[in-house]
């Protein structure tokens, strides 16, 4: 081995060491007590596929699978519509953007906890300002958290807050375009919106579905922490979604077998998902 192969080798020690020890071995783990009841106090056995079984029968798994669901499609199309929207208007050098730019990523840095607070708070149904609005023009606001449908807008509305990192790439994405394409649109007479539709939009598409792939990712399993501070699942397993389920059953009830198993189906749902993104982004020649 050469020098900067060594030095190079060395480097990456850590790095590969951590993948090993943080991902590597909890995969293999996980994938040993899917198929086996092991629980935090007894050593577990293989049992073949009997956790493919209790989850077919199981009627909570249907519904935090309707749960996740339904939070995905909510979720995805308006944090990629904020971001890109908030980039599109941010992109030109103005003044005040640099400061505007700072106020969007800002969210994106507080915990997640802090960013369900605020969400307890903005649509809290006596003082909240969600229905201080609507009451300011004569609509009754909802009991936002005591309904299905209103837990779930107010979820996907808090997250809406942390959309700084695909802000980021698409303003990127954005200047780095060629100006000269819409010097030549403008002479042939084009509007504000057909630039966007003809120039702008076709440009970044490809990003675009690569931001929707990775935000049906996040949405599916980084979801623990608004469920529980905001609706601990409920109403109804309304936000019961799937990550939230696992955890019950791995940490709360101590099954890691079966907790190992559908952390798997979860695994298995979201690959799907992604490949059908992927096949259609294909198919329309963004990929």
């Amino acid at each position: 081995m050469t020098r900067w192969g060594a030095r190079s080798a060395l480097l990456a020690g850590p790095f590969i060491l951590g993948v090993v020890v943080l991902l590597g071995v909890p995969m293999l783990l996980t994938g040993w007590y899917a198929f086996t009841n092991q629980t935090a106090f007894t050593p577990g056995t293989f049992t073949g596929l009997d956790n493919l079984r209790q989850a077919w029968r199981d009627p909570l798994v249907g519904a935090a699978m309707r749960a996740s669901l339904v939070h995905a499609l909510l979720t995805v199309p308006l944090r990629l519509a904020a971001a890109t929207a908030f980039a599109l208007a941010l992109a030109s050098p103005r003044r005040g953007n640099r400061i505007a730019r700072a106020a969007v990523y800002l969210p994106s840095v507080l915990p997640d906890l802090s960013l369900a607070l605020l969400a307890l708070w903005a649509f809290n149904p006596v003082f909240g300002p969600v229905n201080g609005v609507l009451r300011a023009i004569g609509v009754t606001g909802p009991n936002w958290f005591g309904s299905p449908w209103g837990a779930r807008v107010a979820i996907a509305a808090m997250m809406l807050l942390p959309i700084g990192e695909a802000f980021l790439v698409v303003l990127a994405a954005r200047r780095s375009l060629d100006p000269s394409l819409y010097d030549a649109g403008r002479i042939d007479g084009a509007s504000p919106r057909q630039l966007l539709r003809h120039i702008t939009l076709p440009q970044i598409a490809p990003l675009l579905a690569l931001l929707a792939v990775r935000d049906t990712i996040l949405s599916l399993q980084v979801n623990v922490v608004p469920a529980y501070a905001l609706t601990d699942g409920g109403p109804d397993s309304a936000t019961l979604f799937f990550p939230v389920l696992i955890f019950d059953h791995a940490f709360e009830l101590f099954r890691f077998g079966y907790g190992a198993f559908l952390t798997l189906a979860l695994l298995v749902v979201t690959a799907l998902l992604v490949l059908g993104q992927a096949l259609f982004a294909r198919s329309r020649g963004w990929l």
